[in-house]
């Protein structure tokens, strides 16, 4: 939340201070809702994360009840191909998750980590009751749009769906805001420099996953049967409201949050960008030129971090003038370096980002041609096999947290027991086997449906029973549960302290920009293999698709990128007094 100079002022003298009358331990830079000094024992902790994982796991009922079944509503009751609807969910979700960093920058800069998530929850509020609205328009009803198996040729009048599309964006801006933020005020409500909120803080990023992807399993079982074999518009509705309940439960936690003072009278980003703008003013300045200047202020030769030394050029006064104002500090150098220091490990986990964005598309597509018959009467909605993704999170994470987590700590006496950056590339060599397991059932499913002769019978499902699938679905999940969640960690763990928001937007747009590289691969691929009147890779006629082929390649590509991430992360260097 974003203190006002005022309250600032008035709290200088009392935030000096660790203690308060009456032996009152209070968090150093901390203030509660009245903009007192925060209580250690009545603010933050436990107490206050319950209220903000509450509000997340709404947040992700909501968005995983539109976003997993969006791709059959787009081939269904929009009437879209295969290929186009792939190609809008991707860049949908990939808008959705880039848009945190302009989240992150509204929130850092002007309204505050907690105004930002009231502000965003209504919006989400908003566009989920848009997106209702739309699906109850006059002019889209049709009797045979209900399901995706029994439409592929309706085509709503081009209102509804421009409708459908805005509220569909005006979600993604929400979640723009909503994201980093809210994750970022969770942790913030333990105080690093205490040994045992800072335990708490590491295994807060484990329960927070945990309690998200619990209400992403419930959403998955229930909206996808609802929207599958009832109504879309009650499939859609139903996140509207729970979002609205979540914005309560957030409201009702206010007066046990702690909020974080901003010491620093300049916008963080904007000491951050100085730092580039001076180093590229001074850029004609050598070593030597900063060591004698240096040593002319009376200040002592620059000794932080040696990589990236052009950025050490900041510390000179630009152009040669006595403007010693814009002068950058030495912990305004080091904070520019941090931030690049994280882009080799961004940028070598956006493969996995593109595996991630697979089980909210292909496979799906995948498993609606397979039989996903209980009984006679009940057939699994191919959406709902997302489900074993955060079936295996949710197993695996209290596993992770209570067994693993203590015995690697007894052995390295880390308190995260292994490092970030193992965990990470844990999952990343993880997520490998699964494109490669996925590889294999689609070559498996093509073999039967050639062996039935049901290639030119799309409309007909393929004797192989959809738990082919299960494998590559809860290994996807174990991938999650060490590489998304170490991200998480690391990302807001290794960015300056004001801008830990944008860490975490800066792991969300991992995701994000690997949502528009899968659908640009796909958008390539579709082209170059539908030449001379060749089927594409993936034709809408999956039978005669090559699923398996793109499945390979995401697998060849991820061993490389795997690579490339061992080498990086094996150089990097922790800030201090991180807790790796």
């Amino acid at each position: 939340m974003a203190i006002s100079t005022a309250q600032q002022a008035n709290l200088s003298d009392a935030s000096d201070t660790p203690t308060l009358p009456n032996n009152i331990v209070v968090v150093e830079g901390n203030v509660d809702y009245k903009g007192r000094p925060a209580n250690r024992s009545q603010s933050g902790r436990w107490k206050s994360a319950a209220f903000i994982i509450g509000v997340e796991m709404a947040e992700r009922f909501a968005h995983h009840g539109i976003s997993a079944n969006l791709i059959s509503y787009l081939t269904g009751p929009l009437g879209q191909s295969t290929a186009t609807a792939a190609e809008n969910v991707n860049a949908w979700s990939g808008t959705a998750l880039l848009l945190p960093l302009l989240g992150a920058f509204v929130a850092e800069s002007f309204l505050g980590q907690y105004w930002t998530v009231i502000i965003s929850s209504l919006l989400y509020i908003m566009g989920l009751g848009f997106l209702t609205l739309s699906t109850v328009l006059p002019s889209f009803n049709s009797s045979g749009c209900q399901h995706a198996e029994n439409a592929v040729t309706c085509s709503p009048s081009e209102f509804p769906i421009i409708f459908c599309f805005f509220s569909l964006y005006l979600i993604a801006v929400a979640q723009g805001g909503h994201k980093p933020c809210v994750q970022a005020f969770g942790a913030d409500q333990f105080d690093g420099q205490d040994p045992e909120e800072c335990k708490a803080k590491s295994s807060f990023f484990n329960w927070w996953y945990f309690g998200m992807c619990s209400a992403i399993l419930v959403a998955l079982v229930i909206l996808t049967y609802i929207q599958d074999n009832l109504s879309w518009s009650l499939g859609f509705a139903i996140p509207c409201l729970v979002m609205g309940f979540g914005l309560i439960l957030f409201l009702l936690g206010t007066v046990t949050y702690r909020f974080s003072v901003n010491s620093e009278e300049k916008s963080p980003f904007m000491r951050i960008g100085r730092v580039f703008v001076n180093a590229a003013r001074n850029w004609r300045a050598t070593s030597s030129t900063l060591s004698m200047q240096l040593e002319s202020q009376g200040s002592v030769p620059y000794q932080g971090p040696q990589e990236f030394k052009f950025l050490n050029k900041a510390l000179l006064v630009p152009d040669g003038s006595e403007e010693n104002g814009n002068i950058c500090s030495i912990s305004e150098v080091e904070d520019a370096k941090a931030i690049l220091r994280l882009f080799p490990i961004w940028a070598t986990c956006l493969t996995y980002g593109i595996v991630f964005s697979q089980s909210s598309t292909l496979f799906i597509k995948q498993g609606v041609t397979m039989d996903r018959s209980i009984s006679p009467s009940f057939e699994v909605p191919a959406a709902s096999l997302r489900s074993f993704i955060t079936l295996s999170i949710i197993v695996f994470i209290p596993i992770y947290d209570r067994i693993l987590v203590p015995t690697a700590r007894a052995i390295t006496t880390k308190p995260s027991g292994i490092t970030m950056l193992q965990r990470i590339g844990a999952g990343l060599f993880i997520s490998n086997l699964s494109m490669v397991i996925a590889a294999l059932v689609e070559m498996k499913r093509l073999e039967t449906a050639q062996e039935y002769g049901l290639v030119d019978k799309p409309e007909v499902t393929i004797p192989m029973s959809v738990i082919w699938m299960i494998p590559q679905y809860l290994i996807l999940g174990a991938s999650e549960s060490l590489t998304v969640v170490g991200l998480q960690e690391f990302f807001y763990d290794q960015v300056p302290n004001q801008l830990k928001s944008t860490g975490l937007a800066l792991y969300l747009s991992i995701l994000g920009i690997a949502s528009f590289l899968s659908s640009f691969l796909i958008s390539v691929i579709e082209k170059a293999t539908s030449r001379h009147g060749h089927e594409s890779w993936f034709s809408d006629n999956l039978n005669k698709a090559h699923l398996d082929y793109f499945y390979w390649l995401l697998a060849g590509l991820s061993a490389i990128a795997l690579a490339a991430y061992v080498y990086f992360a094996k150089s990097y260097a922790y800030n201090r007094g991180s807790n790796i």
